[in-house]
Protein backbone atom coordinates (compact mmCIF):
# COMPACT_ATOMS: atom_id res chain seq x y z
CA UNK A 1 0.00 0.00 0.00
CA UNK A 2 1.36 3.38 -1.00
CA UNK A 3 0.29 6.60 0.66
CA UNK A 4 -0.17 8.81 -2.39
CA UNK A 5 -1.51 12.38 -2.26
CA UNK A 6 -5.06 11.27 -3.03
CA UNK A 7 -5.14 8.69 -0.22
CA UNK A 8 -3.58 11.14 2.23
CA UNK A 9 -6.26 13.73 1.44
CA UNK A 10 -8.97 11.09 1.90
CA UNK A 11 -7.43 10.11 5.25
CA UNK A 12 -7.43 13.77 6.36
CA UNK A 13 -11.05 14.22 5.26
CA UNK A 14 -12.29 11.09 7.05
CA UNK A 15 -10.23 11.97 10.14
CA UNK A 16 -11.80 15.44 10.24
CA UNK A 17 -15.27 13.87 9.95
CA UNK A 18 -14.55 11.95 13.15
CA UNK A 19 -14.61 8.41 11.77
CA UNK A 20 -12.84 5.80 13.89
CA UNK A 21 -9.46 4.53 12.77
CA UNK A 22 -11.07 1.17 11.98
CA UNK A 23 -13.72 2.79 9.79
CA UNK A 24 -11.10 4.86 7.98
CA UNK A 25 -8.97 1.76 7.48
CA UNK A 26 -11.88 -0.13 5.93
CA UNK A 27 -12.60 2.70 3.50
CA UNK A 28 -8.94 2.99 2.51
CA UNK A 29 -8.27 -0.76 2.50
CA UNK A 30 -5.60 -0.62 5.22
CA UNK A 31 -5.34 -1.64 8.87
CA UNK A 32 -6.36 0.73 11.62
CA UNK A 33 -2.74 0.68 12.79
CA UNK A 34 -1.67 1.98 9.36
CA UNK A 35 -4.22 4.79 9.77
CA UNK A 36 -2.98 5.63 13.27
CA UNK A 37 0.66 5.64 12.15
CA UNK A 38 0.03 7.83 9.14
CA UNK A 39 -2.17 10.24 11.11
CA UNK A 40 0.59 10.54 13.70
CA UNK A 41 3.26 11.17 11.05
CA UNK A 42 1.03 13.79 9.42
CA UNK A 43 0.56 15.49 12.79
CA UNK A 44 -3.24 15.19 12.68
CA UNK A 45 -4.91 16.35 15.87
CA UNK A 46 -5.45 13.54 18.37
CA UNK A 47 -8.91 12.54 19.50
CA UNK A 48 -10.23 11.12 22.77
CA UNK A 49 -9.92 7.37 23.16
CA UNK A 50 -13.18 5.47 22.56
CA UNK A 51 -12.15 3.12 25.38
CA UNK A 52 -12.29 5.73 28.16
CA UNK A 53 -15.33 5.41 30.33
CA UNK A 54 -17.45 8.37 31.45
CA UNK A 55 -18.26 8.43 35.15
CA UNK A 56 -21.80 9.13 36.22
CA UNK A 57 -22.15 12.35 38.29
CA UNK A 58 -23.56 10.64 41.40
CA UNK A 59 -20.96 7.90 41.37
CA UNK A 60 -17.98 10.26 40.94
CA UNK A 61 -18.74 12.07 44.20
CA UNK A 62 -18.80 8.80 46.18
CA UNK A 63 -15.48 7.47 44.84
CA UNK A 64 -12.21 8.54 46.45
CA UNK A 65 -9.73 10.48 44.33
CA UNK A 66 -7.63 7.88 42.45
CA UNK A 67 -3.92 7.77 43.21
CA UNK A 68 -1.77 8.61 40.21
CA UNK A 69 0.73 5.82 39.56
CA UNK A 70 3.90 6.51 37.59
CA UNK A 71 6.14 3.84 36.09
CA UNK A 72 8.32 3.76 39.23
CA UNK A 73 5.25 3.00 41.41
CA UNK A 74 4.41 -0.19 39.51
CA UNK A 75 5.30 -3.71 40.61
CA UNK A 76 4.53 -7.11 39.13
CA UNK A 77 1.16 -7.08 40.96
CA UNK A 78 -0.04 -3.62 39.86
CA UNK A 79 -2.07 -2.94 36.73
CA UNK A 80 0.02 -1.42 33.95
CA UNK A 81 -2.92 -0.06 31.91
CA UNK A 82 -1.95 3.43 30.67
CA UNK A 83 -4.43 6.21 31.38
CA UNK A 84 -4.33 9.40 29.35
CA UNK A 85 -1.86 10.68 26.79
CA UNK A 86 1.83 10.17 27.65
CA UNK A 87 2.55 13.65 26.27
CA UNK A 88 0.04 15.33 28.61
CA UNK A 89 0.31 16.14 32.33
CA UNK A 90 -1.57 13.67 34.49
CA UNK A 91 -0.64 10.61 32.41
CA UNK A 92 -0.44 7.59 34.70
CA UNK A 93 -1.08 3.87 35.04
CA UNK A 94 -4.07 2.18 36.68
CA UNK A 95 -2.15 0.62 39.59
CA UNK A 96 -4.99 -1.63 40.86
CA UNK A 97 -4.11 -5.24 41.82
CA UNK A 98 -3.60 -7.50 38.79
CA UNK A 99 -5.19 -10.80 37.89
CA UNK A 100 -2.86 -13.78 38.44
CA UNK A 101 -0.45 -14.12 35.51
CA UNK A 102 -1.72 -10.93 33.80
CA UNK A 103 -0.29 -7.38 33.71
CA UNK A 104 -3.78 -5.85 34.14
CA UNK A 105 -6.59 -5.68 36.71
CA UNK A 106 -9.90 -7.43 35.98
CA UNK A 107 -11.45 -4.33 34.34
CA UNK A 108 -8.55 -3.70 31.97
CA UNK A 109 -7.93 -7.39 31.23
CA UNK A 110 -11.53 -7.57 30.00
CA UNK A 111 -10.68 -4.83 27.49
CA UNK A 112 -7.21 -6.09 26.55
CA UNK A 113 -7.96 -9.78 26.02
CA UNK A 114 -10.58 -10.70 23.45
CA UNK A 115 -11.71 -14.31 23.34
CA UNK A 116 -11.51 -15.99 19.95
CA UNK A 117 -14.60 -18.02 20.79
CA UNK A 118 -13.22 -21.40 19.66
CA UNK A 119 -10.00 -23.15 20.47
CA UNK A 120 -7.78 -23.05 17.37
CA UNK A 121 -7.07 -26.79 17.66
CA UNK A 122 -10.82 -27.51 17.46
CA UNK A 123 -11.19 -25.57 14.20
CA UNK A 124 -8.55 -27.70 12.45
CA UNK A 125 -10.50 -30.92 13.08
Amino acid sequence: MVWNDERIEELKRLWAEGLTTGEIGKQLGVSKNAVVGKAHRLGLKGRPSPIKRVKTPGKAAAEPEPRIHSMVDLSHNTCRWPIGDPKEPGFHFCGKPTLPGKPYCAEHAAIAYVSGGKNRDDSAA
